[in-house]
């Protein structure tokens, strides 16, 4: 089966003046966000293109935010006062990655459904929500072929 692309995910609504970010632009972001949480950066970018597919304007309906689609809440207790500033929402949903990746024992399909679905609703499995599941298989398929390339 081929990876599901992300309109098959929460479409979000991106105003005509919200271009994609110029993969330089969000291939920094990502690296420096990255070696701050001690994360691969292409998981980071992985995510941002699931999420926004790279537009730092975008929100979805449930009014997720910017280029990591964060959550006012989440954003709040993440100490990001602008959601919608690239540098601050890829450093805060780093830093929600890498909280998700402790909470789950760096299994990275556990921590994705946690930052697709909420940690409420991830035990010790992907929950049984097609949205999750499909979130997590088109982003853990976009790094198979790096992580296979780096040897990891």
């Amino acid at each position: 089966m081929p990876p599901l692309e992300s309109s098959w995910y929460t479409p979000v609504t991106v105003t005509a003046n919200c271009p994609e970010l110029p993969a330089s632009t969000t291939e920094a972001l990502a690296k420096r966000a990255g070696e701050r949480e001690g994360l691969d950066p292409q998981l980071i970018l992985a995510v941002m293109k699931q999420e926004s597919d790279f537009r730092p304007c975008a929100v979805s309906p449930k009014g997720a935010l910017g280029l990591m689609q964060l959550m006012p809440e989440t954003a709040d207790d993440l100490d990001v006062l602008d959601p919608m500033d690239p540098e601050q929402n890829v450093a805060g949903g780093a830093r929600f990655l890498r909280q998700l990746l402790d909470r789950y024992v760096n299994d990275p399909a556990l921590a994705l459904s946690a930052y697709n679905a909420g940690p409420a609703r991830v035990t010790d499995q992907i929950p049984d929500i097609p949205e999750t599941k499909a979130y997590v298989s088109a982003i853990l398929s976009r790094m198979l072929p790096m992580l296979s390339i780096s040897g990891h």
